[in-house]
């Protein structure tokens, strides 16, 4: 079968990819749509460190091929997105509601795939970039069918990190006040998780001016090019800023732009070794700084939340799908996604 690998050289699709047939607890999906998330090509480019060669893709829709023992909530057929998150289900952090902090989830990637005599590692658990991919039965949310898979592959990531951060880590109430840094498929999702929140006002910060449009159909009531901008609609701060790029830089914009009592969120992924800076005597007004990890998310609810939301009308789906790319053109959508020309590329099979 077809897949996007990466073995430290560059990223290429190959043909004679093969993954191993389900065992007790896991799912076998046959992948319709992935979406590439910066997160790919973090790791092509080292930002991420991973075990090489590896299975690139993690934000994913599809159909249940195979099913393995004591799977049930699932069956051959049905449509499903795909989350991140192999989580134990058993562990404390699980049996609290939160299967982000789960240690079993994070660092432990396993090598379902192979090439000849060759084992690849799964990215993120996941590996949607793969006609066929292998993941634990929780990963796998069920959706309804009369949602496309192209536009549900962007649920798995972009909406759970972005909409998540917004409605499970900073919890953003009515009427406070949001600045997001950065207009890519993270900061929109931002923008609309404020927007479903009733934040006001809802400032998107982008250097790019062709992204303004786009930022304000997802929620935002303002756009500027700078954080220096932001201190013009709201003189004392705002309740909520989220960094959403990766940059240090940005990082401390993002502090620097609280009112008292403010929360910075950070989701964008800055290199490893990376230290960021802050003015001490500014955090003691209350202020906090808040790592998210994937949203905060359940994906099991969260997934079905939006999905909910999507048929409502009150969640963009569509919108975010810039472009679709055959898998043998990933070259061009990773050029795309690197350059900013989309908000979302998407791999289709």
């Amino acid at each position: 079968m077809r897949g996007v690998i990466f073995d430290g050289t560059a990223p290429r699709v190959v043909e004679d990819l093969a993954v191993r047939d389900p065992g007790p607890g896991e799912v076998l999906v046959r992948i319709a749509a992935a979406g590439l998330c910066h997160s790919d090509l973090s790791v092509v480019d080292g930002t991420i460190p991973f075990p090489l060669p590896v299975v690139l893709g993690h934000e994913g829709a599809g159909v249940v091929e195979e099913v393995g023992p004591g799977v049930t909530h699932v069956a051959p057929g049905d449509h499903v997105a795909l989350s991140t998150l192999a989580n134990c289900g058993t562990c404390a952090d699980c049996a609290r509601g939160r299967p982000t902090m789960c240690r079993a989830a994070i660092g432990r990637p396993t090598r379902p795939f192979r090439r000849g005599d060759e084992r690849l590692y799964n990215f993120a658990s996941n590996s949607a970039f793969a006609e066929r991919t292998l993941v634990t039965a929780v990963q796998v949310v069920p959706i309804p069918e009369d949602i496309p898979l192209v536009p549900a592959a962007l649920i798995g990531c972009a909406v759970l990190t972005g909409v998540g951060a917004v409605l499970n880590r900073a919890k953003v109430d009515r009427g406070e006040s949001v600045v997001v840094i950065g207009s890519g498929g993270i900061g929109l999702n931002v923008l609309q998780g404020a927007r479903i929140a009733g934040a006001s006002p809802i400032v998107a910060v982008d250097s790019n001016p062709a992204k303004e449009p786009m930022a304000r159909r997802f929620g935002a009531t303002h756009f500027v090019p700078s954080a220096d901008a932001v201190r013009e609609i709201l003189p004392t701060g705002a309740d909520h800023a989220f960094e959403c790029v990766g940059s240090t830089r940005l990082i401390r914009q993002a502090v620097d732009l609280l009112d008292r009592h403010g929360q910075a969120v950070l989701l964008g992924v800055p290199p490893a070794d990376a230290e960021a800076a802050f003015l001490v005597s500014s955090m003691y007004l209350d202020k906090s700084i808040l790592g998210c990890r994937y949203g905060s998310s359940r994906p099991q609810a969260d997934i079905a939340l939006y999905a909910d939301l999507y048929r409502q009308g009150r969640l963009l789906l569509d919108e975010l799908v810039s472009r679709t790319y055959p898998l043998e053109d990933f070259a061009k959508a990773a050029d795309d996604a690197h350059h900013g020309r989309v908000a979302r590329a998407v791999l289709t099979f």
